[in-house]
């Protein structure tokens, strides 16, 4: 008895290896055109992703893109493209790509909820990369601050003021902000404001002040400068008087021109304004 039992397990185990490479085989069969079918569509796939990601680079090579964002969006679109190709893969070897999909929508939504703030920066930054409302170097007043951009980031801009001082701005409320950028157009407008007495000859002040403003060596010839009262009230005549000079002499033509006004004023004897008191008694 015991004999029979030993003979009936050892035909179980014989059978089972007879059938195991039957299993291999049709296994073989079965998987091995898909196989080499993924591997080819991973080899060609990644050929056509690299040539996009090279025509994605040159374009924005020509377009003179910041060289950050350029990095940026050629990294973001070579992984999007890689993990398309990569469930596409799957599926074609059988796999359900809903639930890759589903786990990537659903790391997508939680990543957004957690950097809601970081990703609104992020976002801002990019746009104005693209845009362009302003490059380093220039002068921009944006969020209360006024200084020169000294970098340009996908997260923050820094400023430099003219105070010394260095100030990150969030790009997010940025690029949804009014932004003024004085370096534009190559000059800035110097807005100088003195008061002179309204005895004084109208027309011999603006020469004078014309002929001051134009021995300075930073104001610039084109636009010419300009002398106009601004106001007449209180007692006197408020002129404005507004030299042009490139962004980067902003602040040494302005506080030169107003020392060199007051001194032409003095020499020339026009006359500044006396302050008035009324008192009337009751």
């Amino acid at each position: 008895m015991y004999l029979l039992q030993i003979s009936q397990e050892a035909s179980k185990v014989a059978g089972q290896t007879i059938s195991h490479p039957d299993k291999i085989k049709d296994f073989a069969i079965d998987y091995t055109p898909k196989i080499v079918g993924a591997v080819l569509f991973y080899v060609i796939g990644t050929w056509i992703i690299n040539k996009l990601v090279s025509m994605i680079r040159t374009v924005l090579l020509k377009r003179n893109y910041d060289p950050s964002l350029q990095t940026f969006l050629v990294s973001l679109v070579k992984v999007v493209l890689t993990i398309l190709l990569l469930i596409s893969i799957a599926g074609k070897l059988g796999a359900d790509t809903t639930a890759f999909s589903a786990l990537i929508v659903g790391a997508g939504v939680a990543i957004g909820s957690a950097l809601n703030g970081t990703l609104g920066n992020f976002a801002g930054g990019v746009m104005m990369l693209v845009f362009k409302p302003f490059r380093v170097g220039d002068m921009i007043e944006a969020q209360g601050v006024t200084g020169v951009v000294t970098e340009q980031g996908v997260f923050s801009t820094t400023v430099l003021t003219a105070e010394n001082k260095t100030v990150y701005l969030p790009n997010g409320a940025l690029s949804t902000n009014t932004i003024s950028n004085y370096s534009a157009h190559g000059n800035l407008r110097v807005d100088i404001t003195m008061a002179i007495a309204p005895s004084n000859d109208l027309e011999k002040v603006k020469a004078v002040s014309l002929q001051t403003l134009q021995q300075h060596p930073k104001v610039l010839k084109a636009p010419s400068p300009e002398v106009n009262v601004l106001k007449a009230a209180d007692g006197m005549l408020t002129l404005a008087i507004r030299p042009y000079c490139v962004q980067a002499d902003y602040w040494d033509v302005y506080f030169a021109c107003t020392e060199s006004l007051i001194a032409a004023f003095a020499r020339e004897g026009i006359e500044g304004p006396t302050p008035t008191r009324i008192v009337i008694n009751k």
